[in-house]
């Protein structure tokens, strides 16, 4: 579970006085393992603790949530009397070297810059538009089409597929977590919380279809779509975990073609409906998942949550947003979902 040759070398680099440094485990929990370890020096034996997280259930599938949970222990365990201190968070690096990273309050990414323009432009281009030009089509066509690839990559774990349907509902990022931002008077508390039960019954119904468990992005919606040109885009902010359902990802994007119509027109129609309905027939015929249909109902609704947020889009009417809400009750309530009643779910 631990590298202990490269935590050795990199004790007796810390500790410059060391002669000899033993590893010991000192046995396993529900959660992680624990070792000693054992620094002799010319003067005495120091001794210190190594944790260890293991890589799967309880959050922990990835590395991320396991610095997450080490982070958290360096900076609060020695902020409670009587508990025992943290002295620092280690991670392994892909060489198999050891390299500490405790300490810090606050933690930044760096990223290549992209150039294009993002799919949020398109969108509020269809407003003006009766129907898709070629280049509409072309680019939802190459959209479909990169899904289609990714999502063809399975996984099979079945903790990794619950993980992804409660996370779409309790995760921070997610449906619980955005009505938790809602500023009061929006929703009232009780019509969040019957979404949010109707979101429940339904992660029953996915429990057993982990064979959907495939690569996603995550968080594919328009302003993360950067199009060079009309078939050639790149992506950005891939988001909580590399492995889910591609309804997360189908519906990122689709729940836009609903709030961009419901915002400039009342209803889905025009290019907008055009697109919705080109989005699911070019998805469909490429990946024959017909049971994506099944299980979008969630996902629609922690999308629909996110776009009827006010903090997030304060230009929407009062009117658009009781539909998108509207829109995520019905669909919770159908047994599966049909692009063909889009406009019967906001009615």
């Amino acid at each position: 579970m631990i590298n202990e040759e490269a935590i050795k070398s990199y004790l007796l680099k810390k500790f410059k006085d060391a002669v000899r440094v033993d590893i010991h485990k000192l046995g396993a929990g529900v959660h992680g393992a624990g070792f000693l370890i054992e620094i002799q020096t010319p003067e005495d034996i120091k001794t210190y603790v190594i944790k260890g997280l293991f890589p799967e259930n309880l959050g922990h599938d990835y590395p991320s949530d396991r610095a997450q949970v080490f982070l958290l222990d360096l900076d609060e365990y020695n902020n409670l009397p009587k508990h025992a201190k943290a002295v620092d968070v280690l991670a392994e690096m892909e060489d198999g070297s050891i390299k500490p990273i405790g300490g810090g309050k606050e933690y930044y990414l760096v990223m290549e810059r992209v150039e294009g323009r993002d799919y949020f432009n398109d969108l509020r281009e269809f407003s003006k538009k009766e129907k898709l030009d070629s280049e509409d089509i072309e680019k939802i066509k190459a959209m479909t089409s990169y899904l289609a690839e990714i999502h063809s990559v399975k996984k099979e774990s079945r903790s990794l597929y619950w993980r992804k349907i409660r996370d779409i509902i309790g995760h921070g990022e997610c449906l619980m977590g955005v009505f938790d931002i809602y500023p009061d008077g929006t929703l009232s508390y009780e019509e969040m919380a019957e979404i949010e039960k109707m979101c429940v019954d339904w992660r029953a119904k996915l429990k057993p279809k982990t064979h959907r468990l495939c690569q996603i992005h995550g968080d594919f919606h328009p302003g993360n779509i950067w199009f060079k040109d009309s078939t050639d885009f790149v992506l950005l902010d891939r988001s909580r975990g590399p492995y889910g359902d591609a309804a997360d990802d189908v519906t990122a994007l689709c729940i836009n073609y609903i709030f961009f119509s419901l915002m400039y027109h009342g209803e889905v129609k025009g290019a907008y409906l055009e697109g919705l309905n080109l989005f699911f027939e070019e998805y469909i015929r490429q990946t024959n998942d017909n049971e994506l249909f099944e299980v979008l109902a969630p996902f629609f609704a922690f999308r629909g949550v996110v776009v009827a947020n006010p903090v997030f889009y304060p230009e929407l009417s009062h009117d658009a947003r009781n539909k998108i809400f509207r829109f995520v009750k019905r669909v919770l309530s159908a047994e599966k979902f049909e692009p063909g009643k889009v406009n019967y779910y906001i009615a």
